[in-house]
């Protein structure tokens, strides 16, 4: 248990971290993509150490599946509370930009904030390990050059997975987007829980480009561009979809819609309609 405490105090420094910038940026909503760095911070540190929990807690702490896939499904439910609109996810900023709900200024900006803070969280949880808390982090300083990759399977067989869980996870999102907070983050939280487990023989479905940066891309087995057909692209394609099968049309490309047809919201008095018809 002394594993756990040490994993939960890390916890618990890494969300007030991301409270406190949030906090801090209220009466500031110019510089939102800083809050982007800090979800995307808070979201990668505390990833980092469920991953430990998982690769090494089973054996060297006692700690059994059930008990990581609720501190994550708590993890993703704690960052969805405190960021709130802040994702730390590349891709849900992109969907922003192509629903023309944001500059091309403030999205590459918040796309960048994003990596910056997922390299960041990447040093500080290598320095955490180095500190050797516990035996589980002793073990996982050992093996921090020498990581295991998430992705285990081929470059295709990545990138469908990759895509279809982002496209579940946008469509789904989407749906929810005008639902009150109480409901959208839970029902987000189960869902990236449950597609992380279903995927973690796969690709762990991160759905997240700079998160798959942060925990994934370091570690040998696959090259950065490999990785990035997966991580990256995959989760673009799914985004893309679900996004064109929900609104009919991208709005940044065409502005037609393709699939739906769109209703008047007038409609002309039937006695006018047969006046036309008789001249």
């Amino acid at each position: 248990m002394s594993g756990l405490n040490a994993s939960l105090g890390y916890f618990l420094a890494v969300v007030t971290f991301g409270a406190a910038v949030r906090a801090l940026l209220a009466k500031w909503p110019r510089f939102s993509f800083i809050m982007e760095f800090a979800s995307s911070f808070m979201l990668v540190a505390c990833w980092l150490e469920v991953q430990t929990i998982v690769e090494v807690g089973q054996w060297a702490g006692g700690l059994g599946p059930d008990v990581t896939v609720t501190i994550l499904f708590v993890v993703l439910l704690t960052h969805g509370v405190i960021c709130g609109r802040a994702s730390g996810n590349p891709a849900l900023i992109l969907r922003n930009f192509l629903q023309l709900e944001t500059s091309t200024l403030l999205t590459l900006l918040a796309v960048a904030s994003q990596f910056l803070g997922a390299h960041l969280a990447l040093v500080v949880a290598v320095y955490y390990w180095g500190l050797e808390l516990t035996d589980m982090h002793m073990i996982k300083n050992l093996m921090a050059r020498e990581c295991s990759t998430s992705l285990l399977v081929s470059l295709l067989q990545g990138f469908f997975t990759e895509s279809v869980c982002a496209f579940v996870f946008h469509l789904l999102h989407l749906n929810l987007r005008r639902r009150s907070a109480l409901i959208q983050v839970p029902v987000i939280a189960i869902l990236l829980t449950f597609l992380s487990s279903a995927a973690s023989g796969y690709t762990s479905a991160y759905l997240n480009p700079s998160l798959a940066y942060g925990v994934t891309f370091h570690c040998p087995g696959f090259t950065f561009t490999e990785y990035a057909v997966v991580y990256w692209l995959g989760p673009l394609t799914g985004m893309t979809l679900a996004l064109f099968l929900y609104m009919g049309h991208i709005p940044r490309i065409f502005a037609k819609n393709l699939l739906y047809f769109q209703k008047t919201r007038f409609r002309v008095p039937k006695g006018n309609q047969a006046e036309k018809k008789k001249m």
